[in-house]
């Protein structure tokens, strides 16, 4: 009963990393492809340079 338990408890612990590993790769994604938009779409400066998008 032990090892049946352990084999379960192993498959659970491997499709919660997996779910969450999945999770991030959309993640990162989703935020690369924001910070693409905001670098192509930037407004233009006072000096007639494109200005940065972000306050940092």
């Amino acid at each position: 009963m032990v090892p049946l338990l352990l084999v379960l408890l192993l498959a659970l612990v491997l499709f919660g990393v997996g779910f969450a590993v999945k999770s991030l790769w959309w993640i990162a994604v989703i935020v690369l492809a924001l910070w693409l938009i905001g670098f192509l779409v930037r407004p233009a400066a006072n000096g007639g340079r494109r200005g940065r998008w972000y306050r940092w």
